[in-house]
């Protein structure tokens, strides 16, 4: 890639993902996920870049060009992505940032060095945007970037979107480094959150924090103007919707329910194993329900999808260990020849797959302690044009402000999750079909490309005069 870009992308991870073909030759292909699915065509359409780590450590790459992407690789080293990475991002922020389900760490060297890869992070965007680019900012693991950024580039129009949710400031303050954090995302002259709630809580805690006054969505520095807003992210539900008619992926949802020994009912769990989503919890549901005599034997199966995530970190271990012994008491205790009420699979899938997987599903069960959003959700409302299926999502994840069709739980309560679950199970195939019907209507409407546009419509509309003049009278008042 030469010369530089008027639209950036900057996120921990490059779009694409390194494959050793069968001759050893390396390529790459775009990663799977939906902020590479919303962002990757408005990048193609602007002829932008995307800056990000390339996912090997202690290697450095120069910029190259792939699937039309212009891409530019920041390197980390194997020590960076143990303390910045698995360490601050996902060890301290991660866990904060989900109502402390487990304890944070606040270690210092951590600290250090998320300070220096965002600060690396923001030198490379310097170097690659031209002059009054747009540059766009992506989540948790590179809040310091904005203001770092403007310091360096004050010409910049710059846009930050946290993927996850924002705490109330009860649980942000015990962040020894809450101030530097915040004054990196006031770097921004957009911020955005995926419900109205996390924008709320970033608002408080600006004006308990630092004292800026604030009104509406808008928060008033001295010289300028941050704008903080909601913008629930989606999924491409037309590309979803157009899969599952697809006759291969039909039949294979059919044999996906022969080989699980044609149950009446088939209930589908599909997560990154994180201790945030509450497999537990939903696994001791259905445990209860076999154990209590409310499913019969053979009745139903329960397909339990953990994708691995964070292997090295040492939570991670013992949730994977704590997961499949459960799932190995409940086999256990309730397995016939022939039947094994639980089917755990710790392994990812690609995209036809799980297309299949949630088309196969009669009850799709998600069941997050704390989540931003939860794209599983709407991706299995997007694949049931059949009208068929039912969704028990917990009141905690981001989705349940959009999809109040669904099942909704809280997934601290095993009896709830198993009431639920349950209606779902015996819920009519009108009720079903009620159901459904208004939460594609709500997904299709409001899908990942309407989420994309209204981003950058939002960022790319400058502070207005009014704006401008509100924020003095503010200052004055």
């Amino acid at each position: 890639m030469t010369g530089r870009s008027s639209f950036l992308i900057v996120a921990n991870r490059l779009p694409v993902d390194r494959t050793i073909e069968p001759d050893g030759t390396a390529s790459w292909r775009r990663s799977p996920g939906g902020l590479v699915t919303a962002i990757a065509p408005v990048m193609q359409r602007r002829h932008g870049a995307w800056a990000g780590w390339h996912g090997a450590p202690n290697e450095k790459l120069a910029p190259f060009e792939q699937d039309g992407m212009n891409l530019i690789p920041v390197p980390l080293s194997g020590r960076e992505v143990e303390l910045y990475y698995e360490g601050f991002s996902n060890a301290t922020l991660w866990p904060l940032y989900h109502d402390v389900v487990a304890p944070p760490i606040f270690d210092r060297e951590m600290w250090e060095t998320y300070r220096a890869v965002n600060e690396r992070f923001a030198n490379a965007a310097a170097d690659a945007a031209e002059k009054g680019a747009v540059v766009w900012v992506q989540d948790y693991q590179l809040q310091l970037v904005p203001a770092m950024l403007r310091r360096l580039r004050p010409d910049l129009r710059i846009g930050f979107f946290l993927h996850i949710p924002f705490p109330p400031t009860e649980l942000f303050w015990r962040l020894p480094w809450r101030k530097d954090l915040v004054e990196g995302l006031l770097g921004a002259d957009l911020v955005g959150f995926q419900l109205p709630g996390g924008a709320s809580n970033f608002r408080r805690l600006c004006r308990r924090l630092l004292g800026l006054p604030y009104k509406g969505n808008e928060i008033f520095l001295d010289d300028r103007v941050v704008t903080t807003q909601a913008f629930p992210i989606s999924v491409d539900f037309g590309q979803l919707d157009s899969l599952v008619r697809d006759p291969q992926i039909m039949a294979r949802a059919k044999e996906i329910r022969v080989e699980l020994g044609d149950p009446e009912h088939v209930l589908l769990g599909v997560d990154r194993l994180d201790y945030t989503k509450g497999i537990g919890q939903r696994l001791e549901a259905f445990g209860e329900l076999l154990k209590d005599g409310r499913l019969a034997p053979n009745e139903a199966v329960f397909v339990q999808i953990a994708t691995p995530s964070r292997e090295r970190v040492e939570e991670y271990k013992r949730l994977r260990d704590d997961i499949e012994l459960q799932v190995g008491r409940i086999n256990g205790e309730h397995a016939q020849l022939g039947y094994q009420p639980v089917q755990y699979f710790h392994q990812s899938y690609d995209h036809a797959e799980l297309a299949a997987l949630y088309l196969a599903a009669d009850v799709m069960v998600v069941t997050p302690l704390r989540d931003g959003m939860n794209l599983v959700a709407k991706e299995y409302v997007s694949c049931h044009h059949d009208l068929h299926g039912a969704l028990v999502l917990s009141e905690f994840a981001g989705a349940a402000d959009e999809l109040r069709q669904a099942y909704l739980v809280n997934p601290y309560d095993v009896e709830d999750v198993k009431r639920q679950m349950l209606a779902a199970m015996r819920a009519t195939p009108h009720e079903l079909a009620r159901r459904m019907r208004t939460m594609r209507r709500r997904v299709a409407t409001y899908d990942v490309d309407r989420w994309a546009s209204e981003f950058l419509n939002a960022l790319e509309t400058p502070a207005s005069q009014t704006s401008t003049r509100r924020s003095a009278s503010w200052r004055s008042g």
